[in-house]
């Protein structure tokens, strides 16, 4: 954004201009070496701000649905949260992450490429000791990992797949799956070290142990939806896109509701002397006319005037007239 200057700044540049102080071609020469900045290639930034905080929204509902998930499966406190969305080389992630951790390659039909999940070791074995009826103590074995411990963990982390489905269901049906387990990062090279990846860092805390789980999501997965990750894009959908089975499952729930409903067939009010002394075949005369309207009452509020008859050999109400109260969207 350009700078404006207030007429008491325009009045001192101009006296500095004329008396000397200030040379001209001097502001012209530092303003042009303003404009130039250094840019890295290797850096190529492919994602606008906007859609990184597209894909930082997406994964704070995956993080929130990935704790009640794993606090499910591992009955113990679970706290996950997001706590940083970059755009890095693949070079840079790959060189951040630890020489021997868990890792998690997801093919992400109907994408293209791959979806890598890095588990930090202090959150793993926490994972792994609740799993085999431990307290979640973390550990550094991972070297030794044996085959019941790495089949353990691997259906872990392929049941998390269905929160990740389910947080990016809102700008695409992907079907997420679990191609392959590894704990060397050397083994695993899904796009060149210069292309552009999008890491989600996510503050993990199982237990008394905490980490990191950091989501790796190359340019070539989300190159298909890149348009979709615009806030402009996820208004005008939101507002023109209708979750037609959430609406009929909630219209069919409230027809099944039942209510209550009561005609009033008239009132009155009587002394404590006259109920005492009642005895069989005496008469209560009612406030209400015999040929007068009735009042029917929806879980004790009226509704409706009716007048009473007959239906199938069954007494009946027909309704007359609907009571209008203060809000009218009512009934």
């Amino acid at each position: 954004m350009e700078e404006i200057l207030s007429q008491n700044e325009i009045d001192a540049l101009l006296s500095a201009l004329s008396s000397g102080e200030m040379d001209a071609e001097e502001l012209k020469q530092e303003e042009n070496e303003k404009r130039v900045r250094v840019y890295d290639f290797k850096r190529a930034l492919r994602f606008s701000k906007e859609q990184i905080r597209s894909i930082g929204r997406i994964h704070e509902n995956y993080a929130r649905l990935l704790t009640t998930f794993l606090s499910g499966q591992l009955r113990t406190y679970v706290n996950i949260s997001v706590a940083s969305v970059d755009q890095v080389p693949y070079e840079e992630f790959i060189r951040s992450v630890p020489k021997m951790t868990f890792l998690n390659i997801f093919n992400a039909a109907p994408l293209p490429g791959r979806i890598i999940m890095e588990i930090n070791p202090n959150v793993g074995y926490s994972m792994l000791d609740r799993l085999l009826g431990g307290t979640g103590t973390s550990m550094n074995k991972i070297e030794n990992l044996t085959e019941i411990e790495t089949m353990i963990l691997s259906q872990l982390f392929e049941r998390t797949s269905d929160s990740l489905r389910d947080a990016w269901s809102g700008l695409i049906n992907m079907e997420p799956e679990l191609e392959k387990f590894e704990v060397n990062p050397q083994f695993v090279q899904m796009v060149s070290p210069n292309d552009t990846v999008i890491v989600v860092t996510l503050d993990t805390a199982i237990g008394e142990a905490s980490g990191m789980i950091n989501l790796c999501i190359p340019h070539i997965v989300l190159e298909p939806v890149i348009q979709k990750l615009s806030a402009h894009y996820q208004l005008q959908t939101n507002t023109k896109k209708k979750d037609h089975a959430a609406y009929d499952n909630l219209s069919a729930n409230i027809k099944r509701t039942e209510v209550e409903l009561k005609a009033i067939l008239g009132e009155t009010t009587i002394r404590i002397e006259q109920f005492l002394n009642m005895q069989k075949s005496d008469v209560i005369a009612l406030d209400q006319p015999i040929d007068g309207t009735l009042l029917l009452q929806l879980n004790n509020e009226p509704k409706f005037y009716v007048q009473p008859g007959r239906s199938k050999r069954k007494m009946a109400v027909q309704i007359l007239e609907e009571i209008k109260g203060g809000n009218e969207n009512d009934g």
